[in-house]
């Protein structure tokens, strides 16, 4: 259960809040509606609820807000615009990487991706998918945790109408089995057609909180849809007929052969065409207007009507027939755009219109649309009928010629029921794994080939330039090794280690794939650790093969003298490590710091450019005492004697951190981390 509790926008430039005092419940086991135009403020309340952005009010998914529960993406299965993953990331490696992160086993990848029918796009990359792959793919995403709510924003706002309605045949099943589903759109057919309870949002504010059958009863008009090749005279002949009856009768041409006409049914519609010998290609009840709050239905959706309508005329009857639905057809009318009250598009098309008393015939402008006319409108089920509202069987959906991706389709899995099947649930432990953030990471660092390519061109580039040095000469053998040129602030090594260490946090920022876990990316300590382990590791092993492909391109090139280690190659190794893995570590905090790969990477050069000499002016700065020493006397605090002779690898890492670049890198990654540490607590606190 969902509730929401005055959710209220921070005000912005000269203009109201774009969401204010917004309050309503969504109950588990039924399907809820947030409805509204564009601009209404559906996108902003569902951001609050989410505490995706700044605002007042509360929101309590089963009892408590979300900051409070502790795997959020456990209790809330999130889609808000597009799949949010890297672009050259598949989807089956995006899935597994979304089961480590919620805990799950790997395998629920397979399962989710079998029970929705997209094993096809088992090997896509994220970045190859149309909108509407993306969008199935979405609910696949939420779906991976198993978890008791799902919030979807548009989520059929760019699926043909089959797609749709399986889409929403989806989330009726998981509410069926007892979960909440709430799901925001701008139709209002779509909302009366899918729901069971819908909240109308105008301006940012509630102003209707109704069940769907009282929607589609208060809020939408009941029409008749007709297609005849002689429209206009079927037109004027209604318009006329309820002039002479004295009845109010509104008959709006929509372009072409359609008419949808509103206050007559069609057996007057139909009679008038039979008297007056008109053929009549398709004559419907539909559900037209609807009140104030709704908005467009979007293009794609449009495109999609039109190739139906069209292959629908195409098997239209024998002429002469008066065409008509059959009364037990299952088909569902089709979305329909119409315009709000305050749209300020001018409408187009002539509309007739015969009032009560009226003698003339009164045209004006009405907005047109593209409008399936399938058979008559069945009464809305229950809400306790949820199987009832599932999609139409595959055998109602008219035959359409193939689209490129229409093997990409959700898959007509049903139960006996009428519901789609949906993923078998999963226990997941309670019990917080501290390999959980560890898995996550390896598997976001390795589904992608960014770390291999910049691994590659690390090396590339350190060789090449330790040939260039050895052939200028007046290079020291360690920085001939470490492909280090004086007027270089670091090398390529350390550059790289830096990047990689950027893009760990930096890609969270760009293509998130935990937002439903506290912001975009959680600021959990778990999950640094991780980030800091792989990013050492990979530091370390880039450091180690840099200077052994740098030696064996020297003792290639110009023989083994080159290519020896120096007598003091204990000390300069761990202070290339030292330097590479510092670099790696700079990086991951800074990104996550400042929410930027860019800013990451500047924070690793800015420590040789700006805090290293920085801390060399303070160090050799005229001053009373020095801390020359401070390594011996460390040694003699410690007094005892480490197996294997460790006293001597912590007193050599003292007397690095004691050097002026070592001091300048410690204080850098300390800084770094206080900053993280406090920007962690404000959140939690907030």
């Amino acid at each position: 259960m969902i509730q929401a509790f005055g959710l209220t926008s921070n005000p912005r430039k000269e203009l109201p809040p774009a969401v204010d005092d917004v309050s309503f419940e969504a109950r588990a086991g039924r399907v809820t509606a947030l409805l509204g135009a564009s601009g209404a403020g559906k996108t902003t309340a569902l951001r609050l609820m989410l505490e995706l952005q700044h605002g007042r009010g509360l929101t309590y998914f089963r009892g408590r807000p979300l900051h409070r529960i502790a795997h959020p993406s456990r209790e809330v299965g999130v889609l808000l615009g597009d799949v949010p993953g890297h672009p050259a990331r598949t989807v089956r490696g995006h899935l597994r990487m979304l089961c480590a992160a919620a805990g799950v086993p790997v395998r629920r990848a397979d399962e989710v991706l079998e029970s929705l029918g997209l094993e096809s796009l088992r090997d896509e990359r994220l970045g190859t998918l149309s909108r509407g792959m993306d969008r199935r793919l979405g609910l696949a995403c939420a779906l991976v945790p198993d978890p008791h709510t799902l919030v979807f924003d548009d989520p059929a706002g760019a699926l043909s109408v089959q797609d749709a309605r399986r889409l929403h045949g989806a989330l009726r099943a998981h509410a069926a089995q007892g979960g909440t589903v709430l799901f925001s759109t701008a139709d209002p057919k779509e909302a009366a057609r899918s729901a069971d309870h819908v909240v109308t949002l105008e301006r940012g504010r509630v102003v209707a909180d109704q069940e769907a059958t009282e929607f589609s009863r208060t809020r939408l008009r009941p029409r008749v849809a007709v297609r005849s090749p002689h429209a206009v005279r079927l037109a004027a002949l209604v318009a006329k007929e309820a002039r002479t009856a004295r009845r109010s009768v509104e008959v709006v041409p929509e372009g072409g052969n359609r008419l949808a006409v509103y206050g007559s049914t069609c057996a007057d519609i139909g009679e008038t065409a039979f008297r007056h010998g008109i053929l009549v290609h398709q004559l419907a009840d539909e559900v037209g207007d609807m009140g104030a709050g709704a908005g467009a239905v979007p293009a794609a959706r449009h495109r999609e009507r039109r190739e139906t309508d069209g292959d629908r005329a195409q098997g239209a009857g024998t002429p002469g027939a008066l065409r008509s639905s059959p009364a037990g057809s299952s088909s569902p009318p089709s979305a329909v755009s119409q315009p709000s009250p305050g749209d300020a598009t001018p409408p187009t098309g002539p509309r007739v219109s015969a009032a009560d008393g009226g003698t003339d015939t009164d045209v004006s402008a009405c907005g047109t649309a593209n409008r399936k006319t399938p058979g008559p409108r069945q009464a809305p089920a229950p809400a306790d009928a949820p199987a009832a509202r599932g999609p139409a069987a595959p055998d109602a959906v008219p035959h359409r010629a193939p689209r490129p991706f229409s093997a990409l389709t959700l898959r007509a899995a049903r139960s006996r029921d009428g519901a789609v099947a949906l993923p078998p649930p999963i226990s997941v432990r309670s019990a917080p794994s501290p390999l959980r953030p560890l898995r996550y990471e390896l598997r976001r660092a390795l589904g992608v080939g960014t770390g291999f390519v910049t691994g590659a061109a690390v090396l590339l580039v350190s060789a090449v330039t330790a040939v260039v040095l050895a052939r200028v000469g007046h290079t020291p053998q360690a920085r001939l090794l470490a492909a280090w040129p004086r007027e270089l602030p670091l090398p390529p090594a350390a550059l790289g280690a830096g990047l990689l260490g950027a893009l760990a946090f930096g890609d969270e920022f760009r293509h998130p794939a935990l937002a439903a876990d506290r912001g975009t990316v959680p600021r959990r300590m778990g999950l640094l650790t991780a980030k800091l382990l792989v990013s050492a590791a990979t530091a370390l092993l880039l450091g180690v093969l840099t200077v052994g492909c740098d030696a064996e391109v020297l003792r290639l090139f110009y023989g083994s003298e080159l290519a020896g280690l120096p007598a003091d190659w204990p000390e300069l190794s761990a202070g290339w490590l030292g330097l590479v893995v510092g670099c790696a570590w700079s990086g991951v905090l800074a990104a996550g710091v400042f929410r930027s790969t860019t800013a990451g990477l500047a924070a690793v050069v800015a420590v040789p450019v700006a805090v290293v000499p920085l801390v060399q002016k303070v160090w050799e700065g005229p001053s009373v005492r020095t801390a020359a020493g401070f390594p011996m006397r460390v040694r003699e605090v410690l007094l005892t004697q480490w197996p294997f002779g460790g006293e001597r690898y912590v007193a050599e890492m003292l007397r690095l951190i004691a050097q002026p670049v070592g001091g300048a890198m410690t204080l850098w990654l300390t800084a770094l981390l206080c900053v993280y540490l406090l920007m962690t607590l404000r959140n939690r606190v907030r």
